[in-house]
């Protein structure tokens, strides 16, 4: 005959929802799997905040569209093509050098440095031109809807 050994647990240890005490009596073996899962809970919670994983997807921050694949309707996409088609329209309205160094500090993401070396000429006269494409590109937006 199996001796089964008995242990008294408190299931408000266990359970949320329990507001008082509530013993009962339950087999080792039961009381260690609950015991365990209370500590696979707390190292899990642990991990979380070591890792500073606390995001959710259903907080409603954006991280939830971000992750999700998002298919552009019809019209984002046409919205997104006019707006290209103007950005294009005003950066070749800048004449040939500005028109270059726009191109390689924004789209290419160049440091105005990096373009003044290639160039050959002075940072500060690259961070001028740049400025001052972007200004003239503003104006030919305005000018332009």
């Amino acid at each position: 005959m199996e001796v089964h050994i008995m242990t008294i647990i408190n299931l408000r240890d266990f359970y949320y929802w329990y507001t008082q005490d509530e013993y009962i009596e339950v087999t080792d073996d039961v009381a260690e799997a609950l015991r365990a899962s209370v500590r696979y809970e707390a190292a899990y919670t642990e991990r979380a905040r070591y890792n500073k994983a606390y995001y959710s997807l259903d907080a409603d921050d954006g991280i939830e569209y971000s992750a999700c694949l998002h298919e552009l309707t019809p019209d984002e996409v046409l919205e997104l093509k006019e707006r290209f088609c103007r950005l294009w329209n005003a950066l070749n309205s800048l004449p040939e050098t500005q028109g270059r160094r726009v191109d390689a500090h924004f789209i290419l993401g160049m440091t105005y440095r990096e373009i003044a070396k290639a160039e050959g000429v002075d940072k500060s006269a690259v961070r001028r031109s740049v400025l001052c494409g972007i200004a003239q590109m503003k104006k030919y937006l305005r000018k332009n809807p």
